[in-house]
């Protein structure tokens, strides 16, 4: 049994960041279950390191293994057919075994390396035992260890490398490992779920949708797949969602917010204003410019509303730090207060540079097939910011020598109509949200048909559903929420069952 490897990502950041710029993808926040980093963690471990892992993880159940995938699944050209090693972990402890044809649970790896996503994901191993499911955890290419050329540093050296780096060939790896280890095991007749969060969500939909005899249903946690194309307006869209959560927080809070972008600006204008900034802010470098700190703070306020997971709630952290600087009239100094309450108090803080924020593999994906046209309203806590599409497409062909497709999603997996068009071919779907959650604003919030369901909670955060599972403290439209799933997942299996057994 092979240990899990750690990502190189992070490691071998600072040789990409000639790939990153602000414009491209600041105001596209990751689409990452975990929530990757942001400072020194992550809203999974800070405040509780010892609740981070599942109750059901345990890292001696896991086996590594190594598929010999396919560069390219779409062409026939010669480079077509080179391979390279894709990493999946599979755990069979709690089985029912491929006589009985038990059921499969597989989780979708999406933009981290699949060490990241596995320890807190409770779905799979909680519901395992109900189910007697084997549990499949797949790598996406381009992450951790399933590099394509070798090394991340050779996948990720120029365009022609990282062109075979899209969702479509995601999900095709995922059908051909899937296909691959049902055989293996003598599992043909194992009924398939694919499980995914956020956009490992959305590649749990559109892998329902493009290889149903693979899978036989799909649990899409907070997927935002209406995200693309202009369906969702900025007037209601992630930012909007963002501020809303800051609101019914705390209106002192947000009306502070509000104004302290105006007043960073106006600092910095002054001679010595970056200088003053960083003292204020106590970074551990110094800002060059006004926009790195207005950058961070919205990171930051973006990412705590995204992640608003409890018992810890870091809204509320936030907005109890920025309401409690009581004893001062300046807005920057509560601002500042906001910060120290939710990261904790550090001798300095490490503000990236403008945008650096994301990870390398994700500025490619927003600069290639999943190109999300995230604006601003007027009507939010936050500046407000006009997508520009010409734009935005002229930075990716300044970066990477090819330009961006934005239709390509809605062409190739749909989005426009949805409601209408799923209703007519689809089925076996679980779009479930939180709608406290920023990105619930891109995602499916209604029922579709009676198999494509939408599953959400007034006060549920991104993921919260599949991670962490069944807590002591989670609250009850939590554990209800999650009973829903398996309940619907329940009725999928059975119903495939009584089929399978009507065609011996």
């Amino acid at each position: 049994m092979k240990p899990l490897t750690s990502s190189l990502q992070s490691s071998l950041l600072p040789i990409f960041l000639l790939f990153v710029t602000t414009s491209v993808s600041l105001k596209v926040p990751r689409l990452s279950p975990t929530g990757g980093t942001f400072l020194h963690g992550n809203d999974w471990t800070q405040g509780r390191p010892s609740e981070a892992s599942s109750p059901g993880f345990d890292p001696k159940d896991l086996q590594t293994f190594y598929y010999n995938q396919t560069l390219d699944h779409f062409n026939f050209r010669p480079d077509s057919f080179n391979t390279f090693q894709q990493r999946y972990l599979i755990n069979s402890k709690h089985w029912g075994g491929s006589n009985i044809s038990a059921p499969i649970l597989a989780y979708l790896g999406a933009e981290e390396a699949i060490d990241i996503d596995i320890s807190i994901t409770g779905f799979l191993p909680e519901n395992a035992i109900h189910f007697q499911a084997l549990q499949i955890y797949i790598e996406h290419r381009y992450y951790g260890e399933s590099m394509p050329f070798g090394s991340m540093e050779e996948a990720y050296k120029n365009a022609s490398t990282l062109g075979y780096f899209n969702s479509a060939q995601a999900i095709a790896d995922y059908a051909e490992i899937l296909i691959h280890v049902k055989k293996q095991l003598h599992a043909e007749n194992s009924p398939v779920i694919v499980v995914g969060g956020s956009y490992g969500g959305m590649l749990a939909s559109w892998f329902r949708l493009k290889y149903p005899h693979v899978a036989l249903g799909a649990l899409a946690s907070s997927a935002p797949i209406l995200y693309f194309d202009d369906i969702v307006p900025p007037e209601t869209g992630y930012y909007f969602v963002a501020s809303r959560d800051f609101r019914e927080a705390s209106e002192t809070c947000y009306q502070i917010i509000k104004r302290s972008w105006t007043e960073i600006d106006n600092i910095a204008s002054k001679p010595e204003g970056l200088a003053s900034l960083s003292m204020k802010f106590r970074t551990c470098r110094p800002l060059t410019n006004s926009s790195e700190l207005k950058d961070y703070l919205e990171s930051m306020y973006a990412h705590t509303a995204q992640y608003d997971i409890p018992p810890r709630y870091p809204v509320t952290v936030v907005c109890g730090g920025i309401d409690g600087a009581s004893s001062t009239n300046d807005t920057l100094t509560k601002i500042f207060a906001g910060v120290v309450a939710y990261e904790g108090n550090r001798s300095c803080y490490p503000i990236p540079r403008n945008g650096t924020e994301s990870g390398v593999g994700w500025h490619w994906q927003t600069c290639s097939d999943i190109v999300v046209p995230m604006g601003i309203s007027n009507d939010t806590m936050f500046p407000p910011y006009k997508f520009d599409l010409n734009k935005y497409i002229d930075n990716c062909k300044a970066l990477y020598g090819v330009p961006p497709r934005p239709h390509w999603v809605t062409t190739y997996y749909g989005g426009h109509d949805i409601k209408l068009t799923l209703n007519r071919f689809a089925s076996n779907i679980i779009f479930s949200n939180g709608l406290r959650d920023p990105y619930s604003s891109g995602g499916v919030l209604d029922d579709i048909s009676d198999t494509v369901v939408a599953v959400h909670t007034k006060n549920g955060s991104h993921c919260l559903d599949i991670l962490r599972s069944n807590h002591t403290t989670d609250p009850d439209w939590l554990v209800n929420q999650r009973k829903i799933e398996v309940r619907i997942i329940n009725g999928w299996i059975a119903k495939y069952y009584a089929d399978l057994q009507a065609l011996k």
